[in-house]
């Protein structure tokens, strides 16, 4: 026996029970993770899934909320990818900035080249 606490280790692979990766379509550390409105019970989760539920109330992105939780990004990706199978969250990607751009900004553009 090394003298070594493996309990953080142990405790990691009973939140994932054993996956590196999470189940279903793949996620970087920018999409935008958000809470689905439903009814769900809170006594049935676990902490780490309470506290990705209340910290996707807003979209957030996938590196804050492994930040939030403090966890490594695979076990989060894990737990997220958990909570979208059960249809608790949705993982998005986030919009290029080409596409937020608003259609009043593009109707100004095209005045502005028509007037020229």
């Amino acid at each position: 026996m090394t003298g070594e606490d493996p309990g953080p280790l142990i405790r990691l692979f009973g939140l994932t029970g054993g996956r590196a990766r999470p189940q279903g379509e793949t996620f970087d550390l920018v999409a935008i993770v958000s809470t689905v409105a439903g009814a769900y019970e809170p006594a049935e989760l676990i902490p780490e899934h309470r506290a990705v539920l209340s910290v996707c109330q807003k979209p957030t992105p996938v590196a804050d909320v492994a930040a939030h939780l403090g966890l490594p990004l695979n076990i989060t990706r894990v737990i997220l990818g958990d909570l979208r199978r059960e249809g608790l969250v949705t993982i998005d990607r986030p919009r290029p900035v080409a596409q937020t751009i608003d259609e009043r900004i593009y109707r100004e553009v095209l005045h502005g080249l028509r007037s020229l």
